[in-house]
């Protein structure tokens, strides 16, 4: 017997009423048997939905789109995007539906959507299906993100759908139900500016500010404030990354948000050993999107959003490159303002300390290449040695002089080691364990997967019995790829 909800799911179509072109009337495939594998419980609940429900025959059929509330417009959405630096007019959802918008706990409006959904207009060939697998990444990664503070777009459940999806081998098939403060890209002003409608264009820009930015409203040139909203969430998100060690792996800017949330975990990793040219995508032949590179892109996929946004900037166009060229020069100061303030406080000192943190932590990153030391152990070591035992982080490094060295002038300092242990995790999604994870799911034990998914939850607090969870790669995992899922 199916439970009714506690209260009517209400999904607005904002998105869809407001920017029709934007957006193509579509319901999902019919899941064969969907069953439910994980439910972000205290996500559902910040979205004012009861997980009881969620967990009934009827919630699972709403997570995978076949029980749509009265009310509701599932729509694709379309976009464009520049992938690998090309750009295509035309991407939009093409295994994907907006279900619509929630309105939280704390009254902020949230997307839910769906991903592996099967196929839409936008499909370019595809099958519109996803495999448990990389669903069940998306909603570990994602919600190690959001643990450690990383702005996120989050999973709330993974649905096997009984159905079989066939890539390089028939793997079981999954619906992943998405959240977002909305799902706005880079791509998606390129799509509106490729168009031709130059009130299409604007549109977008308003709906932009009035769902993340209402402050640029209120400017003398509201859509350069817009521009510069933008860029102002970029930077600190991408300083993030780099300072957990993450790899996203495809920076294309239809994968850029708006509202500066990361978005879309395909071929993405967490770095083990400390190396700036560390690809982990099996599409990335040549590097573009290795971990070292991601602020130069993202810098250069918000040029694009500049070069779509021109028309609404200055009716003269010099001025408005002039505007843009300006606007887009902060990201490169608040990157570096955000990284250093970062790294400042991974080395546990306060914020007096000034530039000398930031050029301490280079330095200490320096000494971490050459040996290809595990990033995530390293900075977690230093708190001993602020506590006097330098012993654990003397065995990263190869040059033992040089540390002893640096760890001589850091100290100087006076470095907090508790307030390291609140700043550098102890537990990550290392790769191995992922997928050790997937393999395990994928197979039908969702046991490794749960208990990792645990693990990384709480990336800060230590305890005991999880040492292989903070312990790097063994020698013989070898080099890691990971695949987008399509």
């Amino acid at each position: 017997m199916s439970v009714a909800p506690v209260r009517p799911v209400v999904l607005d179509d904002r998105f869809a009423r407001e920017l029709p072109e934007m957006a193509v009337p579509w319901r999902a495939e019919q899941a064969p048997d969907p069953r439910l594998l994980v439910l972000d419980e205290e996500l559902a609940a910040e979205l004012g939905l009861d997980a009881s429900w969620l967990r009934s025959a009827d919630g699972v059929r709403f997570l995978v789109g076949a029980a749509v509330p009265d009310g509701a417009a599932p729509v694709a959405q379309a976009y464009a995007g520049h992938q690998f630096g090309g750009f295509v007019p035309r991407l939009g959802d093409g295994r994907a539906l907006l279900l619509g918008e929630l309105t939280d706990s704390a009254g902020h409006l949230r997307d839910l959507h769906l991903k592996g959904s099967g196929r839409t207009p936008f499909a370019r060939g595809g099958d519109g299906l996803a495999a448990v697998g990389p669903m069940l990444r998306e909603h570990l990664v994602s919600r190690a993100m959001h643990a450690l503070g990383v702005p996120t777009t989050r999973s709330l459940a993974v649905v096997a759908t009984g159905r079989a999806v066939r890539r390089e081998e028939v793997l079981p098939g999954a619906v992943l139900a998405r959240v977002a403060s909305s799902h706005l890209r880079v791509g998606s002003v390129q799509y509106a500016r490729a168009t031709g409608d130059p009130d299409l264009l604007r549109r977008l820009a308003d709906h932009a500010i009035s769902r993340h930015h209402p402050a640029a409203a209120q400017a003398e040139n509201p859509y350069l404030a817009l521009f510069e909203a933008v860029v102002a969430a970029q930077a600190p998100l991408i300083a993030r990354w780099m300072l957990v060690g993450f790899v996203h792996g495809v920076m294309n800017t239809d994968n850029t948000t708006l509202s500066g949330e990361t978005i879309d975990y395909g071929p993405c990793a967490f770095l083990d050993a400390y190396d700036p040219a560390a690809v982990y995508s099996s599409i990335d032949h040549g590097g573009r999107y290795a971990y070292g590179n991601q602020p130069a892109v993202a810098e250069w996929n918000l040029a694009r959003l500049a070069e779509a946004l021109l028309p609404l900037l200055h009716e003269d166009e010099e001025r408005a490159v002039e505007l843009a060229v300006a606007a887009l020069g902060g990201f490169r100061t608040r990157y570096g303002a955000a990284w250093a303030a970062g790294a400042r406080a991974k080395l546990g000192l306060p914020a007096s300390t000034g530039p000398q943190a930031g050029a301490l932590a280079e330095e200490f990153l320096t000494l971490l290449q050459a040996p290809r030391a595990d990033l995530t152990s390293s900075f977690r070591a230093l708190a001993d040695a602020a506590r006097g035992d330098a012993g654990p982080l003397r065995r990263h490094v190869l040059d033992v002089d040089a540390l002893d060295d640096w760890v001589g002038r850091w100290c100087a300092l006076d470095p907090d080691p508790a307030a390291m242990d609140r700043t550098n995790p102890l537990y990550v999604p290392r790769n191995h364990l992922v997928e050790e994870a997937l393999t395990a799911a994928t197979d039908g034990d969702l046991a490794p997967f749960r208990q990792l998914l645990a693990v990384v939850s709480a990336p800060y607090d230590e305890r005991p019995g999880l040492e292989r969870y903070a312990a790097p790669a063994p020698p013989d995992f070898g080099a890691y790829r990971t695949f987008c899922g399509t």
